[in-house]
């Protein structure tokens, strides 16, 4: 449904959200400035910011920071006065894309599969049981696309070889930067996260493969907020010891949620999963209740990652 909608324009988008708040028993005046004011960002930047930002995991801080940039450029006005009720807007619409109502909205729902079934009900259709099969189907497919395995090869070179330690800070910049870049992380400031990362002097943790280390990486300090950068330390670590450090992404989350609910390999909560030594032993109990112990941590991430991205991108 979000790739669909986000390639609507804004006048279309504009006017679902518009129909929506119609309904909300809201007053005119209301209607008529949160369906204006909600879209702030795209109109002063660009729409795929305004995407970014609302589908983004920090989205009240990177919403605020950048509606308080934008306002102040403006001429007049008080910045840190009004950007509240921007924030307002943008939650009102950010509720409204979260809710089935958005599938109502004529014109979106035209533009957007159809709710004949459910998604547990399409995606247990299809979705293999992981065997060593479907494992080295996915190793080859992942060797097999170029520009999957040349990332991977520029990683590699920086992390093992041009880059291997974190006694610079210069050396963690520019890890914290490709990795930003590569995964689209979404972490608007790398300064902060990278003279985080040096004062922690991880390299005798990392060695010890220290998984505590993950949950220390993550919580970072920016303009006076603690901000929770959680996939981003596991790709962090994982990138120096990728046998030691799987790497946690909403996909991965899916697919193990999913194998969960259908055939009972371990038994979690979803909040589980955040909890970085537990996502792991999570895996490692995975890994043993389907025979998949030929196979370490790292060949297990490309497997996952991969067959979440095929299955649930569109839901």
């Amino acid at each position: 449904m979000i790739e669909d909608i986000t390639n609507r324009s804004l006048d279309d988008i504009r006017s679902a959200y518009k129909s929506y708040l119609s309904g909300q028993n809201l007053s005119r005046d209301t209607i008529n400035t949160s369906s204006t004011d909600a879209f702030y960002i795209w109109r002063q930047q660009d729409a795929g910011l305004f995407w970014q930002i609302l589908f983004s995991d920090n989205f009240e801080t990177l919403g605020k920071e950048t509606l308080l940039v934008l306002l102040r450029q403006q001429s007049s006005g008080n910045a840190e006065a009004n950007v509240n009720g921007y924030m307002s807007h943008l939650r009102k619409f950010r509720r409204f894309l979260q809710s089935e109502v958005a599938l109502e909205i004529p014109e979106i729902v035209s533009h957007v599969i159809a709710p004949t079934e459910s998604t547990t009900e399409k995606v247990s259709k299809m979705l293999p049981s992981p065997s060593i099969e479907q494992v080295k189907h996915y190793l080859a497919q992942w060797d097999a696309l170029e520009d999957y395995h040349l990332q991977e090869d520029a990683l590699n070179e920086l992390f093992f070889n041009l880059c291997p330690n974190n006694k610079k800070i210069s050396d963690i910049l520019l890890k914290v930067s490709v990795l930003n870049d590569f995964y689209s992380t979404s972490i608007f400031k790398v300064f902060p996260v990278a003279k985080h990362i040096l004062s922690l002097q991880i390299d005798e943790r990392l060695q010890s493969m220290d998984v505590t280390l993950v949950d220390d990486i993550k919580e970072v300090a920016i303009n006076g907020k603690t901000i929770n950068f959680y996939s981003f330390a596991t790709k962090y670590c994982s990138h120096h010891k990728p046998s030691a450090y799987p790497i946690y992404d909403s996909y991965v989350e899916k697919v193990l949620c999913y194998y969960r609910k259908k055939d009972v390999f371990a038994k979690f909560r979803n909040e589980e999963l955040k909890n970085y030594t537990r996502f792991k032993s999570i895996l490692e109990e995975f890994r043993s209740f389907y025979h998949l112990e030929s196979y370490n941590l790292k060949e297990l991430d490309k497997y996952l990652w991969q067959l979440g991205k095929e299955y649930f991108n569109k839901y």
